[in-house]
Formats: structure tokens, C-alpha cells, sequence
């Protein structure tokens, strides 16, 4: 079969990334990352059109992934294995802010009886590395390696906000600026005079941008030397809390946890 032509953009980006990119392993963790959701299992077809490129050039990265036992062949269909968990502990283990922040979330979430958590900056993306609920479930399930917007969402304002100016303008250019709710700023100087607010006042509250009947209000958590490593954040139902009540009841314990990371973050 022949292999899938490339746009003149396609192969314009490809040059731009420089000799030593390796396009094979770039495909192969773009297959990761299509699994989870309704995707629990692929066809070789189903993955071939969802990153583009030839089945045969798809099928050879499927089978070199299965017979690594990082995928696993039912009939005709491709699942993950629980081996691609091992990139995940790898980080978590490796990485202190992961370490230091799982039981303050714990901690915080037991207090608050909410759903907590802690993130950081991923690109245009906030990544969950900490997170705790009570038994009640949230729509938005963030579960750590849950990826979110950074620029509508309190823990994304938060990490935003500790860039500096230029780098911080870079980012909102670079961002795909959606409208998810009817309330999601998506004009780039109200995002960025919002951000720097945030910033100066030491905490983002969010509500309902990134999704209807969802608000949450977060805090930067830094390290001794001053530096933002991670936000830490509290995520309710509206029905749960008001704007004004998440300030005077979750931010005290917010703050008083952040402190007590950075403390322990060198």
C-alpha cells in the first residue's frame, strides 16, 4: 500500500523540528495517547486514519508495540497494557513536586471534603499530578494525567501567570483560544489583564469557563527560591459554594497547604 502523502504544511513542520527528530517514536507515543475513553480498543484501520499515515506503515509500530507487551491484540482490535503505566510511575517517582503534593492533597481534600488537586504547566496545557476526591464524583473527572486548557482553567491562570511577560504572551499565541462555555474568556488581552490580576492577588477563582455548573479556585504553591513548581486547586459544583464562599472558607486552607509545600520544595 502506498504510503500517505504529506502536505506541503506537514512536511514544512517536520523539517522545522531539525535532523535529530525521530519521526518513528513520535508516532509511537502519538498511539499511545489515542487509547482511554471510548477508545479502550482500535482497529489497525481506526488508528491509521486517526494520526494519518498509511496502515502499513501503522501496522509495523501496532505489532512492535505488542510484542513489547505495551499493547495487546484481540481479534482484530489493539488495547493497552497496564505496562505503559510504567512511563507514568517513572515520572511520579522520579519528580518530587508529585511526591511532596499527593498527601497534602489528600490531607487538603479530607478537610474541605472537595475534590483537590495539583498541577503543572505542559505546554498550552495544565497536567493533574496530585488528586483527591471524597466519594461523590465531579462531571469534570480530573484524574492525575488529566490534561486541561491552561488559559480557562484556575490551575492553568495560576502556572500562566508565573511566566514572564514575553514567554506569557508566547503561550496565548500559541493557544487554541475555545469557546467551551458561554462564559469562557477567549479575547487574548482580557485573558492576559485577568491572569496578571490573578497573579498580583495570589489566587484564580474560575467559574464555569471551562465547564457549565463548574467552578474552582486556585493557588501557586513555589519552591524556597520563590519559583511557581506546581498550582494547587479546589473544584466544586456551583450548587456547593459560592464565588464568595470559596474565597472565605477553601483559601485560607489553600494557602496554608501551599506554604506548607515550599517548605519541602527545593
Amino acid at each position: 500500500m502506498p504510503r500517505t502523502s504529506r502536505t506541503a504544511e506537514q512536511r514544512e513542520a517536520l523539517d522545522a523540528l531539525g535532523p535529530d527528530f525521530l519521526e518513528g517514536t513520535a508516532r509511537s507515543l502519538r498511539i499511545f495517547t489515542l487509547f482511554g475513553g471510548t477508545n479502550r480498543r482500535m482497529t489497525l484501520s481506526e488508528v491509521a486514519k486517526a494520526v494519518g499515515m498509511s496502515r502499513a506503515t501503522v501496522r509495523r509500530t501496532l505489532y512492535t508495540l505488542a510484542a513489547l507487551e505495551y499493547l495487546d491484540v484481540e481479534g482484530n482490535t489493539f488495547g493497552l497494557t497496564p505496562k505503559v503505566l510504567s512511563f507514568a510511575a517513572a515520572y511520579l517517582t522520579s519528580d518530587i513536586v508529585p511526591t511532596v503534593m499527593q498527601p497534602l492533597v489528600d490531607k487538603l481534600s479530607a478537610q474541605l471534603n472537595e475534590a483537590c488537586g495539583a498541577a503543572v504547566l505542559q505546554g498550552t496545557q495544565t497536567v493533574m499530578i496530585a488528586r483527591a476526591s471524597p466519594v461523590r464524583a465531579l462531571t469534570l473527572d480530573l484524574r492525575v494525567g488529566y490534561a486541561l486548557p491552561a488559559y480557562c482553567s484556575s490551575v492553568g491562570r495560576i502556572l500562566l501567570g508565573g511566566l514572564d511577560p514575553a514567554d506569557l504572551t508566547e503561550m496565548l499565541d500559541r493557544s487554541d483560544l475555545l469557546q467551551l462555555t458561554p462564559d469562557t474568556i477567549i479575547d487574548k488581552e482580557v485573558l492576559k489583564a485577568r491572569i496578571i490580576a490573578d497573579r498580583e492577588q495570589g489566587y484564580s477563582i474560575v467559574d464555569r469557563e471551562v465547564e457549565q455548573g463548574f467552578r474552582s479556585i486556585a493557588v501557586p504553591v513555589r519552591q524556597i527560591d520563590g519559583k511557581v513548581r506546581c498550582a494547587l486547586h479546589v473544584g466544586v459544583h456551583t450548587e456547593r459554594a459560592t464565588m464568595g464562599q470559596m474565597i472565605d472558607r477553601f483559601l485560607p486552607l489553600l494557602r496554608a497547604t501551599a506554604q506548607e509545600a515550599q517548605g519541602m520544595l527545593i
